[in-house]
């Protein structure tokens, strides 16, 4: 089996990372033992230094370039061996996030940031396999980052309108890559739902 690449995008709060350790202790999911990861990546050079402008007033531009770096990087020594390998990937956020959030950071420095930013992976990155995106009105997605501790930066509920609205034009735009998840229903349906949709996925490829 050729290597396959998953991912899991969605705003703050909308249980895509609970969902992605449920998937780590599926055992049906853990047949196919998937490699499981993130972006931002953690403990790395690069990870370490967008975790930090996330929790600063870094510039909207150079924030860019760090996650895209982190990206680059994540992709050098993970994502890319691991399908070489044959394994399956399964990334909790990825490139759409980039595109979505910095989509919206950007929109006072750039005309169209969406597809600047777009532009600036063309040629490089890997284009996921298929991507499942949370769906939440952020309303709802709020009150769940409020129960986590102190908020982020990007949890903000107009800021999470707009990277919503990247996120299902996103969708809209490649069906055939997309499944949407309704994430306002309960964790144990959303989880058997992905689980359905993956297996099924990975029984046709």
């Amino acid at each position: 089996m050729k290597g396959k690449l998953i991912t899991l995008e969605g705003i703050d709060g909308s249980g895509k990372s609970t969902v992605a350790k449920k998937l780590q202790k599926n055992p049906e999911i853990k047949a196919f033992e998937p490699v499981f990861t993130r972006e931002p990546t953690r403990s790395t050079l690069t990870g370490n230094a967008v975790e930090k402008a996330i929790q600063s007033n870094t510039d909207q531009l150079a924030e860019l370039f760090l996650f895209t770096a982190d990206h680059a990087e994540h992709l050098a020594k993970l994502v890319k061996p691991a399908l070489e390998s044959g394994k399956i990937v399964i990334s909790d956020r990825y490139s759409d996030s980039r595109y979505a959030y910095q989509g919206v950071t950007l929109k006072t420095r750039l005309e169209n940031p969406l597809e600047w930013i777009k532009s600036l992976h063309q040629g490089w990155t890997i284009v996921p396999d298929l991507t499942f995106l949370f769906d939440i009105r952020p309303e709802v997605s709020i009150g769940r980052c409020g129960k986590r501790g102190e908020q982020s930066k990007f949890e903000k509920l107009e800021f999470l309108r707009a990277v919503r609205e990247i996120f299902l034009r996103l969708a809209a735009e490649d069906p055939e890559r997309f499944i949407v998840i309704d994430a306002s229903r309960s964790p144990k349906y959303i989880e058997k739902e992905v689980t359905k949709r993956i297996l099924e996925f990975l029984s046709r490829n």
